[in-house]
């Protein structure tokens, strides 16, 4: 049986059909690209490392004291929580606005707040770090107040090794900003 969903020629395919926006329900927050490997790796990572320490919470209960397996589990689900909110991490669109979500912070901007949404070359952080390359980065501006900071860059954990899904991404969000704005 030919799986051609998995095959190079079905994405092309599908990547000519779609429009912009292929989603009929726009009021639903929605992320316009997939998370990219490191991201993905390091909640799994996170994930890991929390079912040892739940793991070891079992233990410490049995053999040990209630209050010690209690503060073992609750490093345990500080971990799941880590790992689910990386998870979340990123650019989430709907038909009333742009909201970027951060680890501790989201930020919600409704279109109407938005003046232009476009894909700039200029030094971008690698993977977060302080360290700084060259690159691309989409940025919005708003109508009043300070510049938003950079939404999207092809240097981040969703896709420092995935240029095209940056296109792709960068494109669906300037569709979503010329649509609703």
């Amino acid at each position: 049986m030919p799986l051609t969903f998995l095959s190079a020629e079905h994405d092309a395919q599908a990547d000519a059909t779609e429009s912009p926006l292929p989603h009929g329900q726009q009021d639903h927050w929605r992320r316009p690209y997939r998370p990219g490997p490191w991201r993905v790796a390091g909640a799994a990572v996170a994930l890991l490392l929390a079912a040892y320490v739940l793991i070891s919470a079992v233990i410490i209960a049995v053999a040990g004291t209630p209050r010690g397996a209690l503060a073992t589990a609750v490093i345990a689900l500080l971990g799941i929580v880590f790992a689910l909110r990386l998870l979340r991490v990123g650019i989430w669109v709907s038909s009333r606005g742009v909201r970027r979500v951060g680890m501790f912070t989201t930020r919600t901007l409704r279109w109407r707040e938005v003046t232009a949404v476009r894909t700039v070359q200029q030094p971008v952080k690698w993977l977060g770090l302080p360290r700084s390359v060259q690159g691309q980065a989409v940025e919005v501006e708003r109508r009043r107040g300070g510049p938003l900071r950079t939404l999207l860059t092809d240097h981040n954990a969703d896709f420092l090794t995935r240029p095209d899904a940056f296109e792709r991404a960068a494109d669906v969000l300037e569709a979503w900003a010329d649509e609703y704005r």
